[in-house]
């Protein structure tokens, strides 16, 4: 007689989301294997799984699985939002680009999907395991992207220099980790900071040496200088619909696990990691905006830019409060957007013989394309933090939060920073309205694309205008914990 099996739905119900999206990675694996002549629809089938698990995740309550492993509270509903926000844009703007640059591997949406699950586990791991989990299922089906491109050299070379890169990168996180569990006995995030106070641990060397293996781990997955080495070249090599995604995907996973070891892990232990993470953004700020003034290639400069972006984040992070932190995160939502419309204006110059990624091909883009140049100034001005765009709040916040934390310095070196980038951002903008375009051929917004910007630019506007909604909704999902 078989024993029946009775299935707990209580204890699975915080994991169902990432489970719809395994189901939806299979099914997009099978219908690419099986029935190839439906390919066309594999990007909507992506869309569709993102939204549906979206929708599970912001109409579920705080919980917990797996003893306390799996975290579904408020911090992590609203980092898993911005992870799948992601992966929705990128999948609209990817038919698009994908069919430019004859970029016809069906694999591509699954291996988007699986990267989304590892996100989403990050953003509510409760156990250094499960963290480090997410973090090689996020990271495993990135590499694979980033290559995917075969027809293109580059995206080869850049796949190998970031697998090698993340596998040293991984090897330092799980030191740290291994020390943390050898000074505690525990792999528990939240009782590792309990038995650190009771055993009296904060000035011991050991725990000072894993606090920075951890650091380093986590810098490289945010691209924090000196860790960002890997982020120019890989960024430039890798499709730029990759480039776009792990530009804010992976980086608000990658803060997503910085602020759940040190916010909520060791908070006690802020005295080391604050002044540390200070001068890592004043160097990350540094790094980013005063090498993208010598770039010729608008990806590369992006690529930096996102370098410096880090840096702006950890500016709230460095503050170990409530408010730096829901400061952060808001950033993080705005940056989705800018950053996201900077890269589908520059998919839209690409050809099927040129990539147009160099900033002379952005001359005359106003002659051109009047709206795709209104869009890119848009999205140009957020990025460097001018009013009314949603950058300038974001911006605004994370300055407050660290000023009241104690790094006047700080904040000064992110304001001087700031303006510099002004100068390479509004250079495009002077290309862009001052200059004779190169080419005639107008360009083509596909139905994908024209959703990507209508999102992209009701986020930049509509958060500058109205900026308390977000910062709201992350200070609440702090307190829901």
């Amino acid at each position: 007689m078989i024993p029946s099996v009775t299935v707990n739905w209580a204890a699975v119900e915080p994991i169902l989301p990432e489970l719809l999206l395994v189901g939806i990675g299979v099914l997009l694996i099978g219908l690419d294997l099986f029935a190839p002549r439906q390919r066309q629809v594999l990007p909507w089938l992506t869309v569709v799984g993102c939204l549906a698990a979206l929708a599970m995740i912001v109409g579920s309550h705080s919980s917990t699985a797996f003893g306390g492993m799996f975290l579904a509270d408020g911090f992590a509903v609203f980092f898993k939002s911005l992870c799948l926000a992601g992966v929705i844009l990128t999948t609209l703007m990817s038919e698009h680009f994908r069919r430019i640059i004859t970029m016809q591997q069906g694999e591509y949406y699954s291996l988007l999907v699986f990267s989304a699950v590892g996100m989403l586990m990050m953003a509510s791991a409760g156990d250094l395991m499960v963290l480090y989990l997410g973090l090689e299922l996020m990271a495993l089906p990135v590499y694979a992207l980033v290559g995917l491109h075969k027809k293109e050299k580059r995206t080869g070379e850049a796949a190998i220099k970031y697998f090698l890169m993340g596998g040293f990168a991984s090897a330092l996180l799980l030191f740290g980790m291994s020390l943390l569990y050898g000074l505690t006995g525990t792999t528990d995030i939240a009782r590792i900071g309990e038995l650190i106070n009771t055993l009296h641990l904060t000035d011991n060397p050991a725990l000072l040496a894993a606090l920075a293996l951890l650091l380093a781990g986590f810098c490289f997955k945010v691209a924090v200088a000196p860790f960002h080495l890997w982020t120019p070249d890989v960024y430039e090599g890798a499709p730029t619909v990759v480039t776009a995604f792990m530009s804010v995907g992976p980086k608000a996973a990658g803060f997503a696990i910085f602020g759940r070891v040190l916010f909520f892990g060791l908070p006690q232990l802020h005295d080391h990691w604050g002044p540390v993470l200070a001068v890592l953004a004043l160097l990350t700020m540094a790094v980013g905006n005063i090498t993208a003034l010598c770039q010729h290639s608008l990806k590369r400069m992006l690529a930096y830019s996102a370098i410096a972006h880090a840096g702006y984040g950890l500016l709230g992070l460095l503050a170990g409060t409530a408010e730096g932190m829901a400061a952060t995160m808001s950033y993080l939502g705005i940056y989705l957007f800018m950053n996201m419309g900077a890269f589908a204006i520059l998919m839209l110059l690409a050809t099927p013989d040129q990539p147009h990624e160099s900033l002379e091909d952005c001359k005359g883009l106003a002659a051109r394309s009047p709206l795709a140049a209104a869009l890119m100034l848009i999205f140009l001005f957020s990025l460097t933090g001018i009013p009314p765009t949603a950058g300038f709040v974001g911006k605004f916040y994370l300055l407050k939060a660290a000023l009241s934390a104690g790094y006047p310095l700080t904040v000064i070196g992110a304001v001087l920073f700031s303006a510099i980038s002004a100068y390479f951002y509004l250079r495009v903008v002077r290309l862009m309205y001052m200059t004779e375009p190169q080419e005639s051929q107008a360009l083509t917004f596909s139905p994908g694309m024209v959703a990507v910007l209508g999102i992209c630019l009701l986020g930049v506007i509509g958060l500058g205008v109205f900026p308390g909604s977000l910062l709201d909704w992350a200070t609440g999902a702090l307190s829901v914990m």
